[in-house]
């Protein structure tokens, strides 16, 4: 369904990164370096370092993973610090919506719909549009209902809520700056289960092609399926603005298959209650894959953590702090500008700098 929107081409930027095909995944060091040569590397090193600290192998390596996991907690805690500027707690409680009585097509819903699934399969808007519900409550709904997904583990799913002044500055960027670059750490498997913990110039990262994509503005939906029944609104502008879609595909998989790569997450933006509560609704779907031999062992193209961390790519390059004293642009404002604007001034290791998350 969407491999038809990837049509833009990355030739200058990826020639002013330098990524070829053989390089999409990248690190300081070359990746495909002998294990072997690489453990007796860092057993050098861990020797040399117990000797100046007085500590066997084993204590210091005990030590390692124990300041590790402190470091991760930490990082951790950030992430959450960081997704809450998407989504706002609540403790509104209300019952999880029913998607069963919902009829499969509605007089309301246009023929010519964009690309992804409506928001009325997904939330009874009807149902909620017939009692008040403020903008946390919906958020509260909207994310139990995830939840609930997969067996209630909510895998193959992320979703957020987005404050609308919020969206209005994503759709601004978005639309300056449709396509960027993200790229994702990856921790080599040979190294973690041998008890290794490379640091981060060892660490490889998978870049990730992100584009978007805008269409219409859905209709401000009605508390009732009456298509003749006066919809809900409570913005003086009349209208909902513009729904969108942010793809996600491996580059090297873009660069192997061009317009017919298949996106690994889907994030769309569901404008639908913009007008009537001012909160635009996130939904990411992960593609399923398609055979045993490909995909995480959940069955997915994409592991949860890595769909969270492409997700709050749009809060680090296409929400800017605009509000700095200083009046100089943020590292990920200058980032995406010179992806677009100079793309012979970008350098990939300044935007693996920015992007310090770990997995």
């Amino acid at each position: 369904m969407y491999t038809r929107l990837l049509s833009r081409s990355l030739n200058a930027h990826t020639k002013a990164l330098g990524i070829t095909n053989a390089k999409c995944l990248l690190s300081r060091r070359t990746i495909s370096t002998d294990a072997e040569e690489r453990k007796s590397k860092y057993m050098e090193k861990l020797h040399q370092k117990a000797e100046e600290t007085g500590l066997s192998v084993t204590q210091l390596l005990e030590k390692a993973k124990a300041d590790e996991a402190e470091r991760r907690k930490a990082e951790a805690e950030k992430l959450k610090s960081a997704a809450a500027a998407f989504q706002k707690p609540s403790n509104a409680q209300a019952s999880l919506p029913k998607t069963e009585n919902v009829p499969s097509a509605r007089l309301t819903e246009r023929k010519d719909a964009p690309p992804f699934r409506p928001l009325s399969s997904i939330l009874n808007l009807p149902r909620i549009l017939s009692a008040p519900h403020t903008a946390d409550q919906i958020s509260a709904l909207w994310t139990a209902y995830h939840a609930s997904r997969s067996g209630g583990t909510g895998r193959g799913y992320v979703c957020a809520s987005v404050p609308l002044d919020q969206f209005h500055k994503l759709e601004k960027n978005g639309k300056l700056y449709p396509s960027f670059v993200v790229p994702v750490p990856h921790i080599q498997a040979e190294l973690t289960t041998a008890g290794f913990l490379p640091p981060e110039e060892e660490m490889a990262h998978e870049f990730y092609y992100l584009q978007w994509d805008f269409h219409a503005s859905p209709p401000i939906p009605s508390p009732s399926d009456d298509p003749f029944a006066k919809p809900v609104q409570s913005l003086p502008e009349g209208s909902n603005p513009p729904s969108c879609t942010i793809l996600f595909t491996p580059l090297q998989e873009y660069k192997s298959r061009g317009s017919f790569a298949t996106p690994y997450l889907v994030l769309t933006l569901y404008t639908d209650l913009a007008a009537s509560h001012g909160v635009v609704l996130l939904r990411g779907e992960i593609t399923p894959s398609t055979s045993n031999g490909h995909g995480t062992a959940d069955r997915y193209m994409l592991n949860q953590s890595d769909a969270q961390v492409l997700t709050l790519a749009l809060q680090k390059f296409y929400l800017w702090n605009e509000g700095k004293d200083s009046g100089q642009p943020s590292e990920g404002e200058r980032l995406l500008r010179a992806f677009h604007e100079t793309p012979q001034d970008f350098k990939w290791e300044e935007l693996l700098k920015f992007s310090k998350l770990t997995i």
